[in-house]
């Protein structure tokens, strides 16, 4: 429908007053192939979805990020999945964190997010200046003091969705005990 009046406008044959509603990406479902998307860790390292996937299962998180302060939900969500490194490690998965806001000063705010938490070196942190991978998961949470709807998302190395949850409150986050079981019922690659 929006291309049909965006047509329209564009040929003058639609007052361009004629409200216009752009629908945002739908978040991806279960048995979807992810959307692919390259950020950038703290450390300006360039990481590509479809590259980790390639190689091992990937669990992707999807932050708030920077809404104007840190997080503390997050916090407690990214320390639990430090606390399993060891057994993300042993099911061969790649754990990345997204942590999306407003381009200005982001990478500062995301290094002050990690600023007590011993990083394991096989997790991938990286942020989202502007939302780019957070409005193709249609995850924008557009409210004010608001960044993204806190998700999780397991992908197998063909980069399908085998397992998503997509919150809409500030709680109700996976642990990572929860997706340790998920990755112990799809078959070893």
């Amino acid at each position: 429908m929006n291309n049909i009046v965006l047509r329209l406008l564009s040929l003058g044959l639609v007052a361009s007053s004629f409200p216009l509603t752009l629908h945002a990406a739908a978040p991806p479902e279960l048995g979807d192939k992810a959307p692919d998307f390259e950020l950038k860790t703290l450390d300006d390292q360039t990481v590509r979805l479809s590259g980790l996937t390639a190689k091992s299962y990937v669990v992707l998180v999807v932050l708030r990020g920077w809404p104007g302060y840190q997080c503390p939900i997050c916090s407690m969500q990214v320390q639990d999945y430090i606390r399993s490194a060891s057994a993300f490690a042993e099911a061969k998965t790649r754990v990345v964190m997204v942590y999306p806001g407003p381009a200005a000063d982001l990478k500062t705010h995301a290094k002050e997010f990690l600023a007590n938490k011993q990083w394991p070196k096989d997790f991938f942190y990286m942020v989202d200046p502007d939302y780019s991978m957070v409005n193709a998961y249609g995850l924008r949470w557009d409210a004010p003091r608001e960044t993204a709807y806190p998700s999780t998302f397991v992908l197998d190395r063909k980069g399908m969705i085998r397992f998503t949850k997509i919150s809409h409150s500030h709680g109700d986050r996976t642990t990572a005990s929860e997706i340790l079981e998920e990755l112990k019922r799809l078959p070893a690659e």
